[in-house]
């Protein structure tokens, strides 16, 4: 039997709709949630993701400010113009645009965003805050891997979960988030020695490793939730995850396709960060 598809726009569209009756009622307290967005220089697939960014916040009617910057803007410079929103009352989250340019260090950069701004949750308050269990604006894909495993359904408490991949940005943190929901964790990882047989043992696999393909259905075990949060562009243009789809297809019980799986709840999520840092700076409960 052919496992359920687990429809990320369908998700994010739900959790869209919702987001607008939040962002009504809080405009009609006089709190309008501000973003700003930084981009440093002209890398085409940022751009793309700073329009989405735009168009999201057109469509939830948050306030948003794009702060686009010359390739060779300073270190200094940026460090200024961050300094500057981390004041600014308007605005209530802050996303620089990574990959920067080389000339400046990525992380002096996100360790001076404000962490009750960090929408993008990698300050190192705001990891730390995640790893103790506190209250925190949370990385927006691991906590997007969450919402779309919890509204197909899914229970997580005591379930076994696999996670195959552990960057900063994706597979700690949603090993993390899934241990806040009772899940009993596994981390695999390169160096794995017998990755196949431990992740055959997940009841929800979680896939995160930016290698097109790499886990067939000889990962999964019958009746799977499998996340796949990779996407590759193959050869032929067309983009694929981690998870060879049509290949555990038959074996998992549910799938995300790529694209249309996680991809879709990522900027969603950054969406909810925002509101939710809003609310926060005005003192309404979260």
């Amino acid at each position: 039997m052919s496992a359920q598809i687990i429809a990320g726009k369908t998700v994010s569209d739900q959790l869209r709709v919702e987001m607008v009756e939040e962002v009504a009622a809080l405009t009609k307290q006089n709190v309008i949630p501000g973003l700003a967005v930084v981009l440093v220089g002209e890398a085409p697939a940022s751009k793309v993701y700073v329009g989405s960014k735009e168009k999201a916040c057109q469509q939830l009617g948050i306030y948003s400010e794009v702060h686009r910057l010359a390739e060779d803007t300073s270190e200094a410079e940026l460090l200024h113009l961050i300094e500057q929103l981390n004041g600014q009352a308007s605005i209530n989250g802050i996303l620089v645009q990574l990959p920067l340019p080389k000339h400046i260090n990525e992380k002096a950069i996100i360790d001076a965003i404000s962490v009750d701004k960090d929408v993008d949750g990698f300050h190192p308050e705001s990891v730390g805050n995640l790893t103790i269990g506190d209250d925190s604006l949370l990385p927006c894909t691991p906590a997007g891997v969450i919402e779309l495993i919890k509204r197909s359904g899914i229970e997580i408490s005591g379930k076994h979960a696999v996670v195959i991949g552990r960057s900063n940005i994706v597979g700690k943190p949603v090993a993390m988030l899934l241990l806040r929901e009772n899940a009993t964790v596994t981390i695999c990882h390169s160096r794995t020695a017998n990755m196949e047989q431990l992740a055959k043992q997940a009841d929800i696999l979680v896939v995160a490793i930016g290698k097109a393909k790499a886990i067939d259905s000889q990962y999964v075990k019958p009746g799977a939730v499998v996340i796949d949060v990779g996407i590759n562009r193959l050869p032929d243009g067309k983009l694929a995850g981690d998870v060879d789809f049509d290949d555990c297809l038959d074996s998992a019980g549910f799938i995300t396709p790529v694209p249309g799986g996680v991809g879709p709840m990522t900027i969603t999520m950054l969406m909810k960060n925002t509101i939710n840092a809003a609310k926060r700076a005005n003192g309404i409960g979260v």
